[in-house]
């Protein structure tokens, strides 16, 4: 496992050479800010290049506003895809950016992220301003707004009623974040939004219709039918063009459809709760794998001469994540089994061919399977194992060897979906085997390829699952 990357932030001359070109690429790798204007921007920003004496560049949106900087209303800096960085580090401060952009902060507060993550709230504090240039407090203000600008530009909702669905403890918070942030009042940003749409936005009330932003190429039809071939009934519907599947949040339920597009995915959202957007959408963010730096992927994986061919065939594959960490275990655990427990799963409002949730842990440590499922459903329901965005890559591998009936296949699997880990390459696994026979790989060298393939294993093994 690749714990940690060359921080991109802090190569200066690199960072220029970027934003110069305007790569899309880079959009949410770093932050460009202008001290002249007192504005921070994605790389690609259109606007004229300021002279390099003239910027400073950030990790984080966070980091820029905490330096008194404010977003740039012309390339929306925090519409696009997320740092890479997240995935491919297994550090603290990656950890922590997970939980945070799940919500954590907002529900628990900091010291809920800080035991989530098994450590003081001074020390996490120091290593998120060192790592990343702003400590827990601003990161979720970050987040904050971000979700707050969401619902003002893509509901009707009274603001007042978005400024508490954001997660802000007050309407002056509120407004004050988004004056700094955006440098305008959330009724002129609604205002802009509109008119920059050329009409009013596409949903109100709990139905959202969002424009997710991804790093192209993009391979939707593999993901599309990896989701098709583990689909549980009543829980997910796949078609050729689309994905939906219900969701159990913090606060309630939700419906969610994905459409991939040439240039985003469309998502539908139906919330119980409008306080789960944001974190809504870091799981369905996660779920599609639309963080991923498909061109460092390329690089690395298409020079490998026996991976070449299907990588060059096949740009942009993904490594398919999960919106419950809880869920995916369960589900591995069951195989083939996990559609005959579906309708234990609570029946909920619908849409889109999607009825119910998947039964929670509760529910099946009481069902009719496996005794060895049956412990592993009562540990995660009672909290004596819980398995979430934010663990520790090896720690959680331990603690699920420990269970009966969980091997290492089963761990390296969860590693894979819940935390995103992109060095794990399943050897054991059928379909794994049957592609790299096609390729002319022998099982024995599987190994010994994996050293070349870091930190890409887990993108070779959707290589070789679709070479079989």
């Amino acid at each position: 496992m690749v714990t940690e990357t060359l921080a991109l932030w802090r190569d200066a001359e690199r960072c220029y050479r970027v934003v110069t070109a305007r790569d899309p690429r880079f959009d949410g790798q770093f932050i460009m800010a202008v001290r002249t204007t007192g504005i921070y921007c994605r790389p690609s920003c259109p606007a004229s290049t300021p002279k390099v004496k003239n910027v400073r560049f950030f990790p984080t949106s966070a980091a820029a506003q905490a330096n008194g900087f404010r977003a740039c209303r012309r390339c929306l800096p925090d519409a696009v895809p997320g740092s890479p960085d997240w995935n491919l580090r297994a550090d603290l401060a990656a950890r922590a950016m997970r939980l945070i952009s799940d919500g954590t902060v907002e529900r628990e507060g900091v010291p809920g992220l800080a035991r989530r993550l098994g450590y003081s709230e001074r020390q996490l504090g120091r290593v998120l301003t060192a790592e990343l240039g702003a400590g827990p407090l601003a990161l979720a203000r970050a987040h904050r707004a971000h979700s707050a600008r969401l619902l003002i530009e893509m509901s009707g909702l009274p603001l007042t009623d978005v400024a508490f669905a954001a997660g802000f403890s007050s309407v002056r918070q509120f407004n004050e974040t988004i004056r700094e942030v955006f440098a305008t009042t959330p009724s002129q940003l609604r205002a802009f939004a509109a008119s920059r749409r050329g009409r009013q936005g596409d949903v109100g009330g709990t139905r959202l219709s969002l424009r997710l932003p991804f790093r192209p190429p993009f391979d939707a039809v593999g993901l599309l039918r990896f989701f098709a071939a583990h689909a549980v009934p009543g829980v997910e519907e796949v078609t050729t063009a689309s994905y939906a599947r219900t969701l159990r949040l913090a606060h309630g339920t939700g419906v969610v459809r994905l459409t991939p597009q040439p240039d985003h995915v469309r998502c539908e959202l139906l919330l119980a709760d409008l306080r789960d957007l944001g974190s809504a959408v870091s799981r369905v963010r996660r779920l599609l794998d639309l963080d991923a730096d498909p061109a460092a992927v390329t690089r690395v994986l298409g020079a490998d001469p026996a991976l070449a061919p299907v990588v060059a065939a096949v740009p942009g594959i993904r490594v398919p994540g999960t919106v419950d960490g809880a869920e995916l275990l369960l589900r591995a655990l069951l195989g083939d089994r996990a559609a005959d427990v579906a309708p234990l799963g609570e029946e909920i409002p619908g849409d889109w061919g999607v009825t119910r949730l998947f039964p929670s842990a509760a529910r099946i440590a009481t069902a009719q399977v496996p005794e060895h499922v049956t412990g592993v459903a009562a540990a995660l329901a009672e909290g004596r194992l819980d398995v979430h965005v934010g663990r520790d890559a090896a720690e959680l591998r331990a603690e699920l060897l420990a269970w009966p009936g969980i091997d290492a296949a089963t761990a390296d699997y969860v590693l894979m979906r819940v935390l995103g880990a992109p060095d794990v390459l399943l050897t054991d696994e059928t379909a794994v085997r049957q592609g790299a026979a096609a390729l002319g790989i022998t099982p024995e060298s599987l190994p010994k390829l994996a050293r070349a393939w870091t930190p890409w294993c887990s993108y070779a093994g959707m290589y070789l699952r679709r070479a079989g």
